[in-house]
């Protein structure tokens, strides 16, 4: 899930403009308060139907609301309130996450996890983490930092990171899933090596979820 501020005058904001904003302010939290509200109530009516009924659903969780105390109650809440299956929800954490209380971290994730809820670690190489805290954290997924994807087929470093972290999550059992997928070549060499998923403009640019099936329904009627 992608989030973009509707602003009245400036048509739609990038959240690359008000996020940081947002964490300083402190309005991250209300505003990831929504977004959990809105995931949830989403896939509800993703399950009601078809082809969406197997949809899961990721959503970016800051570390100063995933901080917050209450914030496992929030979901799992939020999840029952709207009668949503946890297991089609994921959190995308950040490696800024891991410099804060880790053992508090690795107890809101595990009683998530126990829901059903899944985690992933979101671009994944940018940041300063340990390869040990990967080792505790109970991530089942790790997205490849599109700056990697965008330069692999040019720049040796950024194949050999892609190659790496490619190896290194199938020993770990993690997926993986490469963003900023933009060509066919992109695509082809994550293929060879292993990579399990893709995203990016190769496959589709950011939709409403409505006109999403919308157009995924033109899509198979075109198909016959």
């Amino acid at each position: 899930a992608l989030l973009r501020w509707r602003h009245p005058q400036r048509g739609m904001v990038s959240p690359l403009e008000f996020i940081a904003l947002a964490e300083q302010t402190g309005l991250i939290l209300p505003i990831g308060d929504w977004v959990l509200e809105q995931a949830c109530q989403q896939l509800r009516l993703w399950a009601e139907r078809e082809p969406c009924r197997h949809w899961s659903l990721a959503i970016n969780v800051s570390a100063r609301q995933f901080a917050e105390a209450d914030f496992a109650d929030k979901v799992i809440a939020a999840l029952a309130r709207h009668d949503a299956n946890p297991a089609r929800l994921r959190l995308e954490l950040t490696e800024s996450l891991l410099h804060s209380d880790l053992e508090a971290t690795i107890a809101r994730m595990e009683r998530l996890r126990q829901e059903g809820v899944r985690f992933s670690l979101d671009d994944f190489g940018t940041g300063y983490s340990s390869l040990s805290y990967l080792k505790r954290l109970p991530f089942d997924q790790l997205k490849i930092d599109q700056s990697f994807i965008r330069d692999m087929l040019t720049d040796h470093s950024s194949n050999a990171i892609v190659r790496a972290i490619l190896v290194m999550s199938e020993a770990l059992g993690l997926e993986v899933v490469a963003e900023g997928v933009e060509t066919t070549a992109h695509r082809a060499f994550l293929v060879e090596h292993g990579c399990q998923f893709c995203q990016g403009y190769l496959l589709g640019r950011p939709l409403e979820a409505a006109r999403f099936i919308e157009q995924l329904r033109q899509q198979e009627a075109a198909l016959g």
